[in-house]
């Protein structure tokens, strides 16, 4: 996206040289709120948990626990360098600023990418849990109905599409809330059941909290960091927010919160009515437990909970993906036609765009048995790539500290550790990596990730001899050096 010059404004803010076309304020402190815990509260917790469950055992509330503190400063991360310059639209703006142009390229497409595979994955979802709800539907429809209603919500304004994350968020809370007040009841009644007394000494009494040593523990991050994708949504949503100042660190300081209620309480209900060795991959954990309270509906409430789960993680996926087509259009990074807004405000090719690669969901459905295979091989890259769009985070950071130590001092939303912190989230990257790589299928995905490494390099490589590039190549090596020769003055 576009890069923000050296001169400086009297707020010690660095102005955009040219005047694209602006997106609205329209996102207030609700819907801002309910996207983070909407990105943060993922369809693999309702769907995803039994296997990390089955494969972890208890360890798996540490696995949660440790992903989430260690988001949490990627997440303080971007919300100081956001604040720094209100100018900046997404964290891929201050990546393309601190790091270069190459770094706005990167990551924009790169989370355009992530954004897509997994909006892609979700309508797949969508149409199978559609087909348990309504047995004989044919696939295609649901696939295509959601990629319609979705379009048709994001079409109008921003504050449509907030407003439905709102109540899909809204919805995935209330049934966490209503898991965790069931499972209470169970508990301290002392539920029984044909896996036994619900009770908190499930916990640790089939095998302790570590039943599958060190390697089953392992393995839980590797299938729990899934989890988290799209925690970072409020990022993307920075441009459009009323009010950052106020909303973003509010939303943020919120995560470990919503992580030690929504993940980490949820899965101690889970386990202290069922022992962690009766759980499956594949099998809702959350229809599992509500079945067996004797709550016979549930199991088509969940359904629905999780229908609505995909619905708000594929209307993520648009939104997010349209603003970064967007962003990169206005870059020259991307083709101009996307660079362009509807009389609402709404980039609307770029939605059309997001909606058309939806639409490869529906093909897949009907590509055979490998699909589910090759999707959880596919996904898996995503989340990776992900990892790429955090570390960037990160890394921006790192430069922000050295090159304007003034605007850091003068910040009010500090990132707390600072630079030591960097390196310890960088450590735990590092180690995630090394998990993918104990088990095949995901080992398969780590060696297929360069691919779109090598694509998108091969297309930078392009896109850079043009000589609006080289201008900005040039333009920010100049800032660049300005702003390191006034740090170092300013530290002798």
């Amino acid at each position: 996206m576009t890069e923000v010059r050296s001169t400086l404004t009297a707020d010690g803010t660095h102005p955009r040289p040219s005047s694209p076309p602006h997106l609205a304020r329209s996102l207030s402190n609700r819907h801002i709120q309910l996207l983070a815990i909407g990105g943060a509260i993922g369809t693999g917790l309702f769907m995803g948990s039994g296997k990390t469950i089955s494969v972890a055992g208890p360890s798996v509330i540490f696995v949660y626990m440790i992903i989430g503190f260690m988001l949490f400063f990627v997440m303080r991360a971007m919300g100081q360098l956001l604040l720094s310059n209100l100018n900046y639209k997404s964290f891929s703006d201050f990546a393309g600023d601190l790091l270069g142009p190459w770094a706005g390229f990167f990551t924009g497409w790169t989370y355009w990418f992530c954004w897509v595979v997994t909006g892609v994955a979700d309508v797949i979802a969508i149409a199978g849990y559609a087909n348990e709800l309504w047995p004989g539907i044919q696939l295609w429809v649901p696939g295509v109905a959601t990629i319609i209603i979705l379009l048709l919500l994001n079409l109008p304004t921003v504050k449509a599409f907030g407003e439905t994350e709102f109540w899909f968020a809204l919805i995935k809370i209330v049934a966490i809330v209503a898991l965790i007040v069931v499972g209470l009841v169970m508990i301290f009644t002392g539920f029984q059941s044909n896996a036994g007394t619900a009770s908190f000494t499930n916990l640790w009494s089939h095998g302790g909290f570590f039943p599958k040593e060190f390697m089953g523990f392992v393995a839980g991050f590797q299938i729990a960091v899934f989890a988290f994708v799209g925690i970072e949504l409020v990022g993307t949503a920075a441009a459009e927010t009323k009010n950052p100042e106020h909303n973003l660190p509010r939303a943020i300081n919120a995560i470990p919160l919503r992580v030690m209620l929504f993940y980490v309480g949820a899965l101690i209900i889970l386990m202290s009515v069922t022992p962690w060795t009766e759980f499956q991959a594949g099998h809702s954990p959350f229809i599992g437990m509500f079945s067996l309270a004797g709550l016979g509906m549930a199991a088509m409430v969940v359904n629905l909970v999780v229908l609505t789960s995909a619905m708000s993680s594929a209307n993520s996926g648009i939104y997010s993906t349209s603003r970064m087509v967007f962003g990169l259009a206005n870059d020259g990074d991307a083709p101009k036609l996307f660079g362009r807004l509807s009389s609402r405000k709404v980039p609307q090719n770029a939605l059309f765009l997001s909606c058309v690669l939806l639409l490869a969901g529906v093909a897949l459905l009907y590509a055979g048995k490998d699909v589910g295979v090759a999707f959880d091989m596919v996904t898996t890259v995503s989340a990776v790539c992900f990892m790429f769009v955090w570390s960037i985070i990160l890394a921006s950071y790192l430069v922000f500290r050295k090159r304007r130590p003034e605007l850091h001092k003068a910040s009010p939303f500090k990132m707390p550790g600072g630079i030591p912190m960097v390196w310890v989230v960088f450590a735990f990257f590092a180690f995630l990596l090394w998990a993918l790589t104990t088990q095949p299928d995901t080992f398969t995905a780590l060696l297929v990730t360069p691919i779109w490494f090598a694509i998108l390099g091969g297309a930078y490589a392009v896109v850079r001899k043009s000589p609006f590039h080289q201008a900005r190549v040039a333009e920010w090596k100049a800032m660049a050096e300005e702003e390191t020769v006034a740090a170092e003055a300013a530290a002798v």
